[in-house]
């Protein structure tokens, strides 16, 4: 059973995103809203402990917050502007949790707050950035670790966003079809990197379950907005094939499970096919980008019933024009894995060494891998102590410390 406490973190990673997107349609202030929903999970710690975890606790944490809200816009009620927000608020309150009404919860509130964060007059990063910290409910501390910056600069950045976006007056709100194009490219970059903080989260568990369900969710309402947009299906194709391996890459006790030692009985056959249709969908079009491109690759993994099976050497050219469409360090990167599997390790060291990614783990970790098959059991031990030391996750340290363990012996 467990305590009131732990009940309160998990309501969070579930519901913070879609409590704070609620309370900002209704208030149309992101500061106070998510002030106000931070404070209706500390009133829940006591609340709950006394009272048991009501049925629905996102309710209660929405109506709670704007409680909170509308007593400190009374507080400052001297501000035009604000009694009239508190005015809104009062409105729209339901008197009790009990009365709260569902409908409040309308599927699109986290993907409007999602381009209102992805407006272009904000830089990319400072989008990618406020959208994880309010629709992932990423912690600044966690959110730095990820960008691989200080703490005090992330923060500094997420003021300037928050800022930005009042004092421009940006709506909340789904573009028009002639907006989107412009916001389209960071929105999908966005859903892939909360997907990425679910896949593999910063800190805590291996997997932050919610997260990637949630990005899924929010592609699936994206393609149906925009139907015809081959990166938009393929970025939903990719999120699918990945989603299809999520059971088999977490051990029973939570550990990493790499690709190559996988139950692939597990694998979802549903979302498989699924993600596949839609890969197939999208090489009809002929239009490639590096989601559609990104998607093929996982198709393909997909299709192999072991790993011998894989074809490593149509993922070796899908990875080339990967290359083409979206050159990066981290496409080079895993471009090298599948050339191990083609052409050897060496030759994929030789790639990997003249990369540019010391403070990315992944980077040590793949050096690690290559350097342990090539029997350099000293310089693999570097390289995965250095990538031990770059993630804050316990699974992929315990992991790393495994592979350490076995190069050291």
């Amino acid at each position: 059973m467990p305590t009131p406490t732990e009940a309160v973190a998990s309501v969070f990673r579930a519901e913070y995103g879609r409590c704070v997107a609620t309370l900002i349609r209704f208030l149309g202030d992101i500061d106070i809203a998510e002030e106000a929903v931070q404070d209706a999970f500390t009133v829940a710690v006591s609340s709950w402990a006394d009272g048991g975890v009501p049925p629905n606790p996102g309710a209660w944490i929405v109506t709670t917050a704007r409680r909170r809200a509308i007593d400190r816009l009374r507080r400052e009620s001297q501000r035009d502007a604000k009694e009239s927000a508190a005015d809104r608020l009062i409105a729209v309150t339901s008197p009790t949790p009990s009365e709260f009404r569902e409908e409040d919860f309308v599927p699109d509130d986290r993907l409007r707050l999602m381009f209102t964060c992805c407006h272009p007059a904000l830089n990319r990063d400072a989008q990618v950035a406020l959208t994880l910290r309010l629709l992932g409910g990423l912690e600044t501390p966690e959110i730095a670790r990820a960008f691989l910056i200080p703490e005090a600069t992330l923060a500094q950045r997420l003021v300037r966003a928050k800022r930005k976006i009042r004092d421009a007056g940006i709506p909340y709100r789904v573009p028009t079809a002639a907006e989107l194009p412009d916001r389209l490219r960071s929105v999908l970059a966005v859903l892939y990197l909360v997907y990425n903080e679910g896949y593999t989260s910063t800190s805590g568990p291996l997997v932050r379950t919610e997260l990637c369900r949630e990005a899924v969710r929010l592609a699936r309402v994206l393609a149906d907005l925009m139907p015809d947009e081959p990166e938009v299906r393929g970025l939903l194709g990719l999120l699918l094939l990945l989603e299809s391996r999520a059971v088999a890459r977490v051990s029973p006790s939570g550990g990493l499970v790499l690709l190559v030692d996988q139950d692939r009985t597990l694998w979802s056959s549903a979302l498989i096919e699924e993600g596949q249709a839609l890969v197939r969908w999208c090489l009809r079009r002929g239009a490639p980008g590096p989601y559609q491109i990104q998607a093929a690759i996982n198709a393909v993994h997909s299709s192999a019933g072991s790993l011998a099976e894989t074809d490593w050497r149509q993922i070796l050219a899908l990875y080339d024009q990967l290359m083409i469409v979206a050159p990066s360090d981290v496409v080079a990167l895993n471009r090298a894995v599948a050339l191990a599997e083609v052409s050897g390790p060496a030759a994929a060291l030789t790639v990997v060494d003249e990369l540019d990614l010391g403070s990315y783990y992944l980077f040590h970790a793949t050096r690690g891998e290559l350097l342990r098959r090539l029997g350099r059991s000293a310089d693999a031990a570097a390289a995965y102590s250095a990538a031990r030391a770059l993630t804050a996750n316990p699974a992929e340290q315990e992991f790393l410390s495994a592979r350490l363990a076995s190069v050291s012996s």
